[in-house]
């Protein structure tokens, strides 16, 4: 089938008959691509999302189907979510679905979910991201892969973006684990700073499904609508960081966003028909959805 037909197919199919179209006719690359898309694609964004947070029998996402519409998954490691079992399905999900994981070490918060604030000695937190991360690499290493990059989760990202000591910490334990690996933090946060300092490759993080204040935070969870469950006003939100590079904040206002990446929550209830969205708006303004390459 060439180019100008399955172009005639976009066009009256769902996006989900699209995808199973392309996946039938093999024409999705190693890297993750669509490559008879390529010829309009003029840019690329990665889009990560928080995965493996299920515990035992209970499943937070559906994966399954998240993966394929997807570049990069960060992959719990079972304090604030996950354990074995769910860790390692996820490994292999991501793998069959040449996806680029990555580790999400939270706090050993399972009740709260990792959301909590918690009093950390820097040897704790040394202790707790060796412990996840150690790991999350050695279930990737039985499924033949690794981890290229890592994100915290929860409030230990929050606050990491803000504590110049927590976030320094992150960062150089990183930097003594794995040099190569990427650090995913909020844009322009002290988290993103930390990693320049260390000497190691960061990636900017903004949210398609969060609200923003107008200093670049996040609006907290606690705030009613500081999750975006509508899926045309997240896609519009993911439009508008990759291609103005701002964001409009919960109170109406612009804030300007520099992102690398871009994150959707595994656990947002309107996930799936939310990525559908971002696929056709990114599309139709000629980008593709890519994983970062480190180095």
């Amino acid at each position: 089938m060439g180019y100008a037909a399955l172009t005639a197919i976009l066009t009256v199919l769902d996006y989900s008959s699209y995808l199973a179209c392309f996946k039938e006719a093999g024409l999705r690359s190693a890297g993750g691509e669509f490559p008879l898309l390529r010829k309009k694609a003029m840019h690329s964004i990665d889009i990560n999302c928080d995965l493996g947070e299920g515990f035992g029998v209970y499943q937070v996402a559906p994966e399954a189907e998240i993966l394929p519409l997807i570049s990069s998954a960060n992959i719990a490691c079972g304090f604030h979510a996950g354990d074995p079992q769910v860790m390692r399905r996820s490994v292999e999900l991501a793998v069959k679905h040449r996806v680029a994981i990555g580790a999400h070490p939270g706090t050993p918060d399972l009740a709260g979910f990792g959301r909590r604030a918690m009093e950390l000695s820097r040897g704790d937190l040394e202790n707790l991201l060796i412990y996840q991360i150690g790991a999350l690499e050695a279930i990737c290493r039985v499924a033949g892969t690794h981890i290229g990059h890592v994100k915290p989760h929860g409030w230990l990202y929050n606050a990491a973006a803000r504590d110049a000591r927590m976030a320094d910490t992150i960062a150089q334990t990183l930097k003594t684990m794995d040099p190569s690996w990427v650090l995913y933090g909020l844009a322009g946060s002290e988290l993103i700073r930390a990693a320049q300092r260390a000497g190691i490759q960061c990636a900017q993080e903004a949210f398609v499904d969060r609200t923003y204040q107008p200093d670049g935070s996040l609006t907290g969870r606690n705030v009613a609508g500081s999750l975006i469950t509508d899926p045309v006003l997240a896609a519009q939100q993911c439009l508008d960081l990759v291609v103005k590079g701002r964001v409009k904040t919960a109170i109406g206002a612009e804030v300007q966003v520099a992102a690398d990446t871009l994150c959707l929550h595994g656990d947002n209830p309107a996930v799936l028909s939310i990525l559908v969205q971002v696929h056709d708006r990114l599309l139709q303004n000629h980008w593709e959805i890519r994983a970062l390459k480190a180095g």
